[in-house]
């Protein structure tokens, strides 16, 4: 894998912190899920998403830089935030 390009993905996601995105998550054998949520703080080798379940609680999920980079997870900011970047 190469290092820069993850690099270059975290400098991207520590852009992103605090605003809203629609994260589409292959969970495997045709499993997708779609949710939306917020980028919460971004670490060096994951970064975390809150998202809202059906019982309004907060629930934090982390994924890896890989996930990004192997297309596994896939990530739009919504509407409304100025720098519409998907990755």
């Amino acid at each position: 894998m190469d290092r820069n390009s993850i690099t270059q993905i975290r400098k991207e996601m520590e852009r992103c912190v605090g605003k809203r995105i629609q994260l589409k998550a292959n969970k495997g054998r045709k499993k997708t899920i779609i949710r939306e949520g917020i980028i919460e703080n971004v670490y060096p080798s994951i970064f975390t998403v809150s998202f809202e379940n059906e019982f309004s609680s907060p629930r934090m999920v982390s994924y890896s830089y890989t996930d990004i980079l192997t297309h596994t997870v896939e990530i739009k900011l919504m509407p409304g935030n100025y720098n519409n970047v998907a990755l």
